[in-house]
């Protein structure tokens, strides 16, 4: 999982949709001091400094989209009551679709509120219904759901048990995602995981997977007992099991296993970090991203959503920073084009002046680093266009390249010279010039201005092209001719 590949998935995050059907209820946190014993009996008494109203159950989930980028509808039932109203209106607030949120009048709305002091809950009241809903919400969701599920790239179900997510509702839900291949994502509550036959994959955490698969898990053999359960029973494409300070665990039902481990980070509150792995499950695998890339996401998430206390969003930004810890220096500087794309508009904007080259950049040396040096001091900043591997092999042979294109691409990101790299598989750099239009197009001496591919494009809007010597005697050919000759025979 590259760092560019989620720059790029949160780039085209408008133009996803996501449907999140649950139980929604509103978050209350009532925030003081307790430094007295009440008179009355023997409880602290809470001076309240503060109080704090957030979306919670499902409504986090829709809170965590919302802060990805991404475009929200939900279903649900709520009462008639004043937290079903209020519901509705932060949901329109945030440009949520509620057209799928149906009124009661018999249900009480869920609201949870938390009192807090020196950063520690004291007490929680709960007030809310949890019976099935009617036949006739039942109905109408139902009914809501077939007419607009065609419109969803995902559909997230968070099942609090709170009565809205039926064993018809569910089962509809699943025949809905398999006739129309729309991914399906749970998180599931409960004992019994036939409900969630067929979902495309279940998020629970290791507690949830203990009770529905009634296996104790300790170690990777209970593990693996409870996940093999749990997938036959639900008929599972894959499971994702989170296990808290040991990370994530993702199964498939073709066998594959990957175990993520944990991010590290100070932890103050789990509360909502369930949602935020759905969220983020759900967005990637919309954006195209495999079971095991999205996976990964979702636990470098949650362990952002840990670190924040009570319910709360992890932004975009936040996201990328974390991902691109591991190799930083490189990682920030490689991007996909459409990402570029926005950045370079940016920096044109602020007049400064763009440098294009291109090349393979197959075994770095002092020649390559030269010319780069050299083009990037023609302007404000150097953009690099690396051919991909499959390109190289067509250009180069089918021995070539030497040093994959990730790796040449963080090796040429290192470099002082170069402000970014962007990798393109076609032959020529083309696409890459018309989208970016750079102000100069840089190549090598042994080009003639005519020769140059995309000059033309740079031309006719005001730019011009540099032809700069490489160094002599130095080249990717002579290195590896030269390593033959002393280790040929090796």
């Amino acid at each position: 999982m590259e760092r560019k590949d989620i720059e790029s998935l949160f780039a085209r995050a408008q133009g996803l949709s996501a449907l999140v059907v649950g139980d929604l209820m509103l978050d209350e946190y009532l925030w003081g001091k307790a430094e007295r014993i009440s008179p009355e009996a023997p409880v602290q008494v809470v001076d309240v400094t503060r109080e704090d109203l957030r979306l919670g159950g499902a409504g986090n989930v829709v809170n965590n989209l919302v802060a990805l980028g991404c475009r929200v509808s939900v279903a649900s039932v709520v009462g008639g009551d004043e937290n079903g109203s209020l519901l509705q209106q932060t949901f329109t607030g945030k440009g949520v679709d509620v057209a799928g949120v149906i009124r009661d009048p018999q249900r009480l709305t869920s609201r949870k509120t938390r009192v807090l002091a020196a950063n520690q809950q004291i007490v929680r009241i709960d007030r809310e219904s949890r019976e099935p809903l009617t036949r006739e919400c039942e109905t109408e969701l139902i009914a809501y759901l077939w007419a607009h599920a065609a419109a969803f790239q995902v559909i997230l179900v968070s099942d609090y048990q709170k009565g809205v997510l039926t064993t018809a509702v569910l089962r509809e839900i699943m025949t809905m995602g398999r006739e129309r291949g729309i991914p399906v994502v749970v998180d599931p509550k409960g004992s019994d995981y036939v409900k969630y036959h067929g979902a495309t994959i279940l998020t629970p955490n290791r507690k949830e997977a203990e009770v529905a698969s009634g296996t104790k898990i300790s170690g990777l053999n209970g593990l693996n007992q409870a996940a093999s359960i749990l997938m036959e029973q639900a008929d599972l494409a894959a499971l994702l099991i989170t296990r808290s300070e040991e990370g994530m665990s993702l199964f498939r039902r073709d066998g594959g296993t990957l175990h993520i481990p944990t991010v590290a980070r100070e932890v103050f509150d789990v509360t909502g970090a369930g949602d935020t792995v759905l969220a983020l499950l759900g967005l990637a695998l919309a954006g195209g991203f495999s079971l095991e890339d999205a996976a990964a996401l979702a636990n470098v998430a949650a362990g952002i959503a840990v670190s924040k206390l009570g319910t709360s969003t992890v932004s975009p930004e936040e996201i990328i920073e974390e991902s691109g810890r591991g190799h930083r220096d490189s990682a920030i500087k490689v991007k996909n084009l459409d990402v570029l794309a926005s950045l370079i508009t940016r920096e044109k904007e602020r007049g400064r002046k763009v440098v294009f080259t291109n090349g393979c950049f197959d075994l770095l040396h002092a020649g390559h680093v030269k010319y780069l040096q050299k083009a990037r001091s023609l302007g404000d900043l150097l953009v690099l266009g690396l051919n991909s591997d499959a390109s190289v092999r067509r250009l180069k042979g089918e021995n070539r390249p030497l040093i994959d294109e990730e790796e040449r691409a963080h090796l040429l990101a290192a470099l002082d010279c170069i402000d970014y790299v962007v990798l393109f598989d076609e032959n020529t750099p083309l696409r890459l010039i018309e989208t970016l239009l750079p102000d100069i197009l840089v190549k090598g001496g042994d080009y003639t201005r005519e020769g140059v591919v995309g000059h033309e494009i740079v031309e006719s809007h005001g730019g011009r092209v540099e032809l700069v010597e490489f160094v002599d005697g130095k080249s990717t050919t002579g290195i590896i001719e030269k390593i033959l000759q002393r280790y040929g025979s090796v």
